[in-house]
């Protein structure tokens, strides 16, 4: 009787036990990955031109035979997820900075002008830890065993005009892949080295809100840039949230004074000279522009290139 028994309870174990299973975690206090202004619906938004830096391997693993011969490639991992992860909001245009030198070399091969274009603000980060743990909860007839990944990294955003430092933060990510065995029947975990990509992938993610957040914080603000018969092209288009018949008030720069506390320079606010309508648009992609009519005041008489073009009733 015991022989039969012993097989039908081993049996029955095994059929509680669950496959092996993989789980990228969140740290619990952290906010969500996808803020207000990334979930809510297309608006109005001035795509900022960012470029990403540095972003390099701090960690003791960054010195060892992972590496390759730029000595950075968990670095360069990084870079590159956060760069996709940006481009995917589509509230940015991204520069290449990490292998600019190979579209230059494409550039000189094709007989092309490289354009170099200049930066809003660039992205500057590291990966300060990374680490991966095995254990294993062992019971009476069953045995648990749990591979995990843990990485962590810092961000600090920097404003190219001034060189001051505008936001920064820390993240960490985890990621685990676990077996069950129970009376030596089960699931059988190798090493996954692919937890070590998610983990930095999850750390990474949970930065994007908060970079995307302070990248948009500034007001919307396009520019008149050329006069064509009695209307005139305004930078932006259907791509930046506008649309057909919406009004925009046309605005002289404010004058740029230094404050003596801190060094910056302060943009006073301008007078508003004008209203214009959107009644077209030509181009596409980035380069987008719209074309506007003039509906109240006169800019004939005024350089465009010191007006700016602000959303009705905004500074």
């Amino acid at each position: 009787m015991k022989k039969i028994i012993i097989p039908v309870l081993l049996i029955a174990l095994t059929a509680c036990t669950s496959a092996t299973r993989e789980t990228v975690n969140k740290v619990p206090d952290t906010k969500p990955v996808i803020s207000k202004t990334l979930a809510q619906p297309e608006a109005m938004s001035l795509k900022r031109v960012v470029a990403i830096a540095r972003f390099s391997d701090e960690t003791k693993r960054g010195n060892a035979f992972l590496v390759d011969q730029n000595a950075d490639r968990l670095g360069k991992q990084a870079s590159d997820i956060l760069a996709a992860r940006l481009t995917e909001t589509n509230k940015f245009i991204m520069l290449e900075r990490a292998d600019l030198d190979k579209v230059i070399a494409e550039q000189n091969f094709a007989g092309n002008a490289v354009q170099a274009v200049g930066s809003d603000y660039l992205i500057v980060g590291s990966v300060s830890e990374f680490g991966r743990s095995s254990t294993s909860e062992v019971g009476v007839f069953s045995r648990n065993r749990i591979q995990s990944a843990t990485a962590t990294v810092n961000v600090r955003l920097v404003n190219t005009k001034t060189g001051q430092v505008l936001y920064s933060e820390e993240a960490t990510g985890e990621a685990r892949v676990e077996a069950n065995t129970v009376g030596g029947i089960g699931e059988r975990a190798a090493y996954d080295t692919a937890i070590n990509d998610k983990a930095l992938s999850a750390a990474i993610s949970k930065l994007v809100s908060n970079i995307a957040e302070n990248l948009l914080d500034a007001p919307w603000q396009a520019y008149l840039i050329s006069q064509q018969g009695s209307n005139y092209l305004m930078t932006g288009g259907k791509s930046q949230g506008i649309s057909l018949n919406d009004t925009f008030e046309v605005q002289t720069a404010g004058e740029q004074i230094k404050n003596p506390q801190t060094g910056f320079l302060i943009t006073l606010p301008g007078s508003t000279v004008a209203t214009v309508k959107v009644i077209g648009f030509v181009g596409e992609g980035e380069n987008e522009l719209s074309i506007c009519q003039l509906v109240t005041g006169n800019i004939a008489e005024l350089e465009l290139q010191k007006l700016v073009v602000r959303e009705k009733g905004k500074a």
